[in-house]
C-alpha cells in the first residue's frame, strides 16, 4: 500500500501533500527573462483529488489575501486579484503531466533544502523534473507594477518517489543503451 501524505498549514504558510515537480530549478538560480535577478523554481503539479492539499493551500491564500488588504491592497480586496494556483486542463490542455490536476508556480532567491524521506541529503543527480516531493511554500501579497496578486514563495523539498523524466530529460544509460558488461568490440 503507498503512503498517503497529508498536507499541513500555519498561517500562510504550507506544506503540501504528494505533487510532481515541473521545470524544478533547485540546485541552482536560474533566470527566468534576460534581466531579471536568478531564483530558485519550480511548478508544483497538484492532483485534484488531492482535496487535503487544495484545502490548506485556499486557506492560506485566503490568510495572504487578508493580510494585503492592510499592507498591499489599500484596504480591500481588489476584484480579479491573481491567484498562484491555476486549471492544468484549461492553462496547459496539450500537456499530459497537467491534466486533471492543478499547478502553482513557487520561488525564492534562496537555495531550499532538498532532502529524502528522512531527512538526509540526496544526490543531486536524483532531483529532477518528474520527481514526487512534499514541498513547503509561503503565500504572500504583492503589489507592483500595476500587478496585484499573491504569490508563492518556495520553501524547502523533500523527495518522496521517483517519477518519469519531464521535459525529455532521458539519463545517458537511456540515451546510449550502455552495458557495462560490454568492454570488448568486435570490428
Amino acid at each position: 500500500m503507498a503512503k498517503t501524505y497529508t498536507a499541513k498549514r500555519k498561517g500562510t504558510r504550507v506544506t503540501t501533500g504528494m505533487v510532481r515537480l515541473s521545470y524544478a530549478h533547485l540546485l541552482e538560480a536560474k533566470a527566468i527573462s534576460e534581466g531579471q535577478d536568478p531564483k530558485f523554481s519550480v511548478s508544483l503539479i497538484i492532483p485534484k483529488t488531492d482535496k487535503d492539499t487544495l484545502t490548506a493551500l485556499k486557506e492560506a491564500i485566503a490568510e495572504a489575501k487578508e493580510y494585503g488588504k492592510t499592507s498591499k491592497f489599500k484596504g480591500k480586496i481588489p476584484a480579479g486579484l491573481k491567484s498562484p494556483v491555476r486549471d492544468g486542463d484549461e492553462e496547459r490542455p496539450d500537456d499530459d503531466a497537467y491534466a486533471n490536476s492543478y499547478f502553482l508556480n513557487a520561488n525564492s532567491t534562496q537555495k531550499p533544502q532538498v532532502v529524502g524521506l528522512k531527512g538526509e541529503k540526496i544526490d543531486p543527480e536524483d532531483i529532477y523534473s518528474g520527481m514526487y516531493a512534499r514541498v513547503s511554500i509561503n503565500f504572500f501579497p504583492y503589489a507592483t507594477g500595476g500587478n496585484q496578486g499573491i504569490g508563492a514563495g518556495l520553501g524547502n523539498v523533500q523527495k518522496v518517489d521517483d517519477g518519469e523524466r519531464l521535459g525529455g530529460g532521458e539519463t545517458a544509460a537511456n540515451d546510449f543503451d550502455i552495458d557495462e558488461d560490454d568492454d570488448e568490440y568486435e570490428f
